[in-house]
């Protein structure tokens, strides 16, 4: 483990590691189950048009999420997509810019205006309070994201929807496994969408679903993934292609079958980081723990400048030199990104708790593929960091960290 600033591969050392380590990299764990399942497709010679692994990867899922209907999909913003036309959403919808851009370009896409919400600093989650204050008459529903895989206060939002006879839909890309004490994530509000894309703990390589109890938004999105075919040569609607594969709904199932054992080496990640990084100062590591069961995919800490004197961005570009590639999730907001940065409404301190968080949360590599040993050494190069910050900055010629959503300077 590295002891002084000079082995920093920022400066004369060479990378801590010698191949990259990622965050949600694929462990590779279940190939021989996945191959056999391959080979029965090519037996069966049935390779999409709900074939028998995708039939049974529905009920599995709906079963182990305890719902009704799951409607799998070629990946989660397809779901998304889906889901928002089997809701019938129009005009404004009310979201987090906290989240991946998928969730804001699925409205944006199907003709909705996205109308962005602040989060509550603690959970990163939406704040039904103020979610309230946005409601217009062109209001038809609100998308809450269940960040991190902590569920999204759906309680409070389904009393704001319910006043307002609004939709309720929930991105659940980050919470599958994930619950609010007994209730699992997948049974809130008219609908919720999962991602199985490959970094995620459960993969499908890509893939989604639509989880809902609601029949007749399970009868739409149905119709909506195939094309509106209601039987074999019989169209009831518009609709697109957004089919899962067998061979998706394969490696879904293969994933399926090691979930839990997923799950158990990331929360031993998480309790392990946790350790490490005890007592860091500026160093926050966020906690997977009150709300429920956790899948504890995603480790997130807040870097706060002030106390430690290292702020995010410094932080960020020593791990990468060092081939750590903890990644800004989700910098600089979706309400910074184009089209919507130059809307009414996206100024910088229209959500101030959002601009706060994009310049603060770093998320480091975890899941099977990453070692003990080697989040200790992760952690050796955070604790590094930290104690040097102030003689880090001025070596690399770094400014302390700019306002929110501007960029640092460098000399």
């Amino acid at each position: 483990m590295k002891a002084r600033l000079d082995e920093l591969a920022v400066f004369t050392g060479s990378p801590e590691f010698a191949a990259p380590l990622h965050v949600g990299r694929p462990s590779g764990d279940g190939v021989e189950a996945f191959v056999a399942r391959v080979r029965d497709a090519f037996a069966r010679r049935w390779f999409s048009n709900d074939g028998p692994y995708v039939q049974d990867l529905e009920e599995r899922l709906a079963a182990r999420l305890d719902v009704r209907h799951c409607v799998t999909t070629c990946n989660g913003t397809a779901g998304l997509e889906i889901a928002i036309r089997a809701l019938e959403l129009t005009g404004e919808v009310i979201l987090p810019a906290f989240t991946f851009v998928a969730t804001a370009h699925a409205l944006e896409w199907m003709g909705i205006t996205p109308v962005f919400c602040d989060v509550d600093p603690a959970t990163h989650n939406l704040d039904a309070a103020q979610v309230e204050a946005l409601i217009t008459p062109r209001t038809s529903g609100i998308v809450g994201v269940h960040l991190w895989g902590r569920p999204c206060d759906p309680d409070g939002l389904a009393a704001v929807a319910a006043r307002h006879s609004l939709r309720l839909l929930f991105d659940a890309a980050h919470a599958f496994g994930c619950a609010q004490g007994d209730r699992l994530v997948g049974g809130f509000g008219d609908a919720e969408v999962f991602s199985f894309h490959a970094t995620k703990v459960l993969t499908s390589f890509e893939g989604g679903a639509i989880a809902t109890n609601d029949d007749g938004v399970a009868a739409r999105a149905r119709l909506f993934r195939s094309f509106g075919f209601a039987d074999y040569d019989r169209v009831e609607s518009p609709g697109t292609n957004a089919k899962m594969s067998e061979i998706s709904a394969a490696m879904g199932l293969t994933s399926l079958e090691g979930f839990d054992g997923a799950v158990a080496a990331n929360r031993a990640a998480y309790e392990l980081y946790r350790q490490e990084l005890a007592g860091v100062a500026g160093i926050d590591v966020m906690t997977q723990g009150d709300h429920g069961r956790g899948n504890f995919h995603y480790l997130v800490v807040e870097v706060e400048p002030n106390t430690s004197g290292l702020d995010r961005d410094l932080l960020h570009r020593v791990l990468w030199a060092e081939q750590v590639y903890a990644r800004r999730y989700f910098f600089p907001g979706c309400h910074r990104l184009p089209p919507y940065r130059d809307r009414p409404g996206a100024g910088a301190a229209a959500l101030p708790q959002t601009d706060r968080l994009v310049e603060r949360t770093l998320c480091l590599p975890t899941g099977r593929a990453v070692e003990q040993e080697q989040i200790r050494r992760i952690c050796a190069l955070v604790r590094l960091a930290a104690g040097n910050a102030g003689e880090l900055r001025r070596r690399l010629g770094v400014t302390p960290a700019a306002a929110p959503g501007q960029p640092r300077r460098e000399r």
